[in-house]
């Protein structure tokens, strides 16, 4: 019989810090394991924490979990683990949100910056050794979209706004009065044409997959630029790469990509209007650390029966506000 309830921690090549999981060990059994061992390490178990949020592992390990009560994700998408048998599962579903937002926020406020400064191109003529004058655009009045209206969405749209650029957004539902919005639009192809910056920070659902796809880059101004921090399966990829070397829109900067990741031969490398980042932005120094006193607060809930933070509707595919 089991004294304590049992935590299967699923984790990389990279385990959590030993201290800081101390607060969950002192109080249960922790199993760690890499994807190989899930199916072996579940049995049993009340708590999964996904701490490798990259792995593909779980569905393929779901048939061995017999106990579980709470899946903790250690990233704020959860598409990982959206298979018909967790949701139809009585058992919940919590993520990290919050943890990224400042952080993403700040590397799109950066690629907004890097595409009006062209510091990229500076770079380019640095190494060849070339002095040449170039003016520059201001951002100051551009208008943003906002693709997504969860918490890094409206992190970024706090900060687009503190550099004095309009914001809009577009989710689920049309409307106004929101406070870090302004104004949200329902329909992505009406909002498009208005904005010099697309930002996309949907979940990664099935009203969302391949949501960008030639349509929405031929709605989009031929000066505008689009940047995806969600997930690359919100881009047809092919379809991005076409608008970006027709020049129906001016460039791209792809934090997320789809095939992830981007392989050595694929043309979005040699596009010199696109500007590519390995998933990372959103990975500060101490990002690691953070997710798991994320878990272990979360445990502490857990443990004393009350309300979990970030509980996922799993309907929907995130937490909703």
């Amino acid at each position: 019989m089991k004294s304590g309830p049992i935590v299967t921690v699923l984790h990389s090549d990279q385990l959590p810090d030993p201290a800081l999981m101390s607060p969950v060990s002192a109080r249960a059994t922790v199993r760690y394991t890499d994807s190989a061992g899930l199916a072996a390490a579940l049995p049993g178990a009340d708590v999964l924490f996904v701490y490798d949020f990259q792995t593909d592992a779980v569905p393929g390990a779901w048939h061995a979990a017999d106990s579980l009560s709470w899946v903790h994700m250690g990233a704020t998408g959860v598409d990982s683990v959206m298979f018909p048998e967790l949701r139809a599962a009585d058992v919940v579903l919590t993520n990290a949100r919050g943890i990224f937002d400042t952080a993403i926020a700040e590397y799109v406020l950066g690629q907004i910056l890097d595409f009006a400064k062209d510091f990229t191109g500076s770079t380019r003529l640095q190494q060849q050794r070339i002095w040449r004058h170039r003016e520059s655009e201001r951002i100051a009045g551009a208008t943003a979209l906002i693709v997504g209206t969860g918490s890094i969405g409206r992190a970024v749209a706090g900060l687009l706004r503190a550099v004095g650029m309009q914001v809009r957004a577009v989710g689920r539902r049309a409307r106004t009065g929101d406070p870090d919005f302004g104004t949200v639009g329902a329909d992505l192809q009406a909002e498009l044409p208005g904005a010099d910056y697309v930002v996309a920070i949907a979940p990664l659902t099935d009203r969302t997959r391949h949501m960008f796809d030639a349509g929405a880059f031929g709605a989009m101004k031929p000066h505008a630029r689009f940047i995806n921090v969600g997930r690359g399966e919100l881009v047809i990829t092919d379809d991005l790469v076409t608008a970006l070397e027709s020049g129906a829109i001016a460039g791209a900067a792809l934090d997320v990509v789809d095939p992830e990741p981007l392989p050595p031969g694929h043309p979005l490398w040699q596009l010199p209007n696109a500007h590519i980042t390995p998933h990372n932005s959103g990975d500060f120094a101490g990002w690691r650390d953070d997710i798991v006193n994320t878990f272990t607060t979360n445990f502490d809930h857990w443990l004393a029966g009350r309300q979990l933070d970030n509980v996922v509707d799993k309907t929907l595919g995130y937490v909703p506000r």
